[in-house]
């Protein structure tokens, strides 16, 4: 199965930041101010009488886990409205981080009798209104059932693009050379360009998948031994060559997502014969 929004997808070392996107997060003070809660009954527990010490300790272990779950569901839910189209967190952590929250309330006031259920399910509740409940649907931009379909193959294909582009900026960071990174970086973006060009239409998909599977292995395949081999040798002349395939797959790539954009089939196909005939020349033959 593919991985979901919020699973820990990798992310490239030589991203370009683009701060002109970006939006506030909010992954921010209340999230980490939960991480404060489990202090005081650290602090109880300490010199305190075994049976207390381990009540507190086991307290403050679900408040800290209730922080944890509450602020990976918040990046998760960040993650999958960034994208037009998405499947829901695969964990539902916000609602885990509640229950969470609300036993570790009860826990903590267990000496109060029937008093520590009221408020551990008071805490519960207080958590999920101020923190909200984990999204539960597909985010398919209003399609029909079909195109939903076709959205739900998108996704699959957009996510295992990831680590490709991963290995890439992995196997360049490895030589140190800040203009290879960028460079390497910008073409990762132009993927990314693509990928998001398919969640808005996913109609290309059949076109463009050959550019983020079998294509994007190979550019991955040439970073990693242009690594390898100029980490042993720093040669110009393979620097050069290797610089000049990035500029081929720019082009072609954003050929590709231009012609995505305004349907035209045609371009795309003349594109991806360019691009397999650059690769086999590289040796690197889909």
């Amino acid at each position: 199965m593919a991985p979901r929004v919020g699973d820990d997808p990798l992310r490239p070392a030589a991203a370009v930041t683009d701060w002109t996107a970006r939006r506030p997060s909010r992954v921010g003070t209340r999230s980490n101010l939960l991480f404060l809660l489990p202090i005081p009954f650290l602090v109880q527990a300490i010199g305190a009488s075994p049976e207390f010490m381990v009540t507190k300790l086991a307290a403050s272990a679900l408040l800290l886990a209730a922080a944890w779950l509450t602020r990976e569901g918040l990046r998760a839910e960040e993650a999958w409205e960034a994208r037009p189209i998405a499947r829901p967190p695969a964990l539902p952590r916000k609602g885990l981080g509640a229950g969470a929250m609300g036993l570790g309330v009860a826990l903590a006031a267990l000496g109060g009798g029937p008093v520590a259920l009221v408020l551990g399910a008071l805490a519960g509740g207080l958590h999920l209104a101020a923190f909200g409940v984990d999204p539960m649907r597909d985010r398919t931009g209003g399609m029909a059932d079909l195109e939903a379909l076709q959205a739900d193959r998108v996704v699959r294909a957009v996510d295992s693009a990831d680590r490709p582009l991963a290995e890439m900026a992995v196997a360049i960071s490895r030589l140190g050379d800040r203009s290879l990174m960028d460079r390497v970086a910008r073409f990762q973006s132009g993927v990314r360009d693509m990928a998001r060009a398919l969640e808005q239409d996913p109609r290309g998909l059949v076109a463009a998948r050959r550019y983020l599977s079998v294509y994007l292995v190979g550019a991955r395949d040439a970073t990693v031994q242009f690594a390898d081999l100029y980490a042993r040798s720093p040669d110009p002349a393979l620097r050069d060559r290797f610089e000049a395939l990035l500029d081929d797959l720019d082009r072609s790539y954003g050929a590709r997502t231009e012609a995505l954009r305004a349907g035209d089939r045609a371009a795309l196909d003349i594109e991806m014969d360019v691009l397999r005939d650059r690769l086999a020349r590289e040796g690197l033959r889909p």
